[in-house]
């Protein structure tokens, strides 16, 4: 049974990637970083995103980097309140992300916001009210 499950993801550039989520607050794990890559650690179970230049990710996926498609995937993750939402949307516009979904309630008891990184991979940030989902 698998232990650990890795999210890939394609960048144009590491270094301009690693200080967009940094400043997102997102961390990396340095162990398993290389030239073309780096780990970033997401929340309390340590999910890892592995951001890989183009040229490597290809490789992977047996593709060309003119083949790699991006958006395959919504990568959601939760936030403790609205506040939180808020304050996402705008250290990711603030660091050169784009909002395509500006922060708002969702079948009324879901507050989310969507937005792009710099290489257009598409993010979701949810608060969750689950008194509010039980009411439904």
């Amino acid at each position: 049974m698998a232990k650990e499950i890795w999210l890939n993801l394609p960048v144009k550039n590491i270094q301009k990637s690693k200080e967009f989520f940094t400043n997102l607050g997102f961390t990396f794990n340095d162990k398993h970083t290389t030239e073309g890559s780096a780990c970033m650690v997401i929340g309390d179970k340590n999910v890892v995103i592995m951001l890989f230049t183009e040229p490597m990710f290809a490789g992977f996926i047996k593709t060309t980097e003119t083949q790699i498609g991006q958006n395959e995937i919504l990568i959601s993750f939760s936030a403790d309140s609205k506040a939180e939402v808020d304050a996402y949307a705008l250290k990711a516009e603030q660091a050169g992300g784009t909002i395509f979904g500006q922060p708002a309630t969702v079948q009324g008891w879901m507050y989310g916001c969507g937005f792009a990184d710099i290489d257009g991979h598409k993010w979701n940030i949810l608060y969750m009210d689950m008194e509010a989902m039980a009411k439904k």
